[in-house]
């Protein structure tokens, strides 16, 4: 039997680089002491007044077909909050809700990119964004970062690679996996190569509210670059709803009509309840949020102490996000190596960098999605781990 050329195109490296983490789930459910580190899954719970109002929402039967683009009341708070905090004049006509920031990346790459186009992405990127521009036939266009300039985008290495059938470039800031982030004069230089050269801003700020230094900037905010900005958020980091899938693109309206066509051929709506629970996530008084920020941040700095004093190993301190990027090159293995040795002999899956591209290459990312205490503990049989590796030396070490 056939099948789409589709199906090639969104496999590949990045699917494949969640095998660590099921490998892990497999040796947890036979009994092993696994600590898992590989996904961006906040280990808190969703704030209880959100939870109540989706109670409340299902117990009114708020259980029908619901307004495809999302309801007004939730495109409404994702406006005002938006123009609270960037200062970008947006109304409800220019939200689109959508399952999730991975569904609203997709989406907005299907109504922007034609086969053969181009897009510019800084590498280290998420391991989904080659297959979803895959999935149209466009074009991603690497564009490497370097670890000793803390994993930032160079503006001048963009400019370089624009070629005339580049079409858009995709910035994530805070970025996943290294948790970089992009000064004010960086996003101004990017702004002028978009108007230069009319390009589409695809800006993923799915972490920023875990930014830790510095200030975060919504790039649709600069001048007359929310004409050519799709900005996507969502509730999965901030307020520990990734299960719920609630997230949105903040466009231009008539992008946001398109965006609006896609969702009714694949989508047709969020539940109501849920977006009525969204709704009282954004406009509540919940303190769980300020927590939430001080623990992950308390979080990072406890790995990065930790690995900063381990003998062959280098953590990178990220300015925002959940992960921290550590360099594990001294071990002599590559960074799927070091985390196959880690998960098979101490029980700790990790991400190998690789997934996330060559500039990463040697590097692992650690998930800051346990308590403090187990935490710790995580970083001691990394330490452990590392220690053993450099006492077999070169020719003893494997991946087992």
């Amino acid at each position: 039997m056939r099948y789409s050329a589709l199906t090639q195109r969104i496999a590949g490296e990045g699917s494949a680089a969640w095998n660590i983490h099921y490998r892990a789930l497999t040796l947890r459910e036979q009994g092993r002491d696994v600590l898992l580190l590989t996904i961006g899954d906040p280990d808190f719970d969703t704030p209880m007044p959100v939870v109540q109002a989706a109670i409340d929402s299902l117990l009114a039967g708020d259980t029908h077909y619901s307004e495809v683009r999302g309801n007004l009341a939730l495109r409404s708070s994702i406006a005002r909050r938006h123009q609270r905090r960037t200062g970008q004049v947006v109304d409800a006509e220019h939200v689109v809700v959508l399952p999730g920031a991975q569904c609203a990346v997709f989406s907005v790459v299907q109504c922007l990119l034609n086969p053969g186009d181009e897009v510019l992405v800084p590498e280290p990127m998420y391991v989904t964004y080659e297959a979803v521009f895959g999935a149209c036939g466009a074009k991603v266009v690497a564009v490497p970062v370097r670890a000793e300039q803390g994993f930032r985008v160079e503006p001048g290495e963009m400019a370089a690679r624009i070629t005339p059938r580049t079409r858009a470039m995709l910035l994530n800031s805070p970025n996943n996996p290294s948790g970089a982030s992009l000064s004010l004069d960086d996003w101004q230089a990017l702004a002028r190569l978009c108007l230069a050269h009319d390009l589409w801003l695809i800006s993923d700020e799915v972490y920023s509210d875990l930014l830790y230094q510095g200030q975060h900037l919504s790039p649709a905010s600069l001048p007359r670059m929310g004409e050519r900005t799709a900005t996507i958020n969502s509730l999965s980091k901030s307020h520990a709803m990734s299960g719920w899938r609630v997230g949105w693109v903040i466009a231009p309206t008539v992008l946001a009509g398109h965006l609006s066509n896609l969702a009714l051929c694949m989508l047709y709506g969020l539940p109501d309840f849920v977006q009525n629970a969204a709704v009282v996530a954004l406009e509540g008084d919940l303190p769980e949020l300020a927590q939430m920020h001080q623990e992950y941040r308390l979080r990072r700095d406890l790995v990065c102490a930790m690995l900063g004093e381990c003998p062959g190993l280098t953590p990178i301190c990220p300015d925002g996000g959940m992960f921290v990027m550590v360099d594990v090159r001294a071990t002599g293995l590559d960074a799927q190596s070091f985390a196959d040795c880690l998960l098979e002999r101490h029980g700790v899956s990790v991400l190998a960098g690789e997934a996330f591209g060559p500039s990463v290459a040697g590097y692992i990312r650690i998930g800051l999605v346990l308590d403090r205490p187990r935490l710790a503990d995580a970083c001691r049989r990394i330490a452990r781990c590392t220690a053993e590796l450099l006492e077999q030396g070169p020719t003893h070490r494997t991946g087992r």
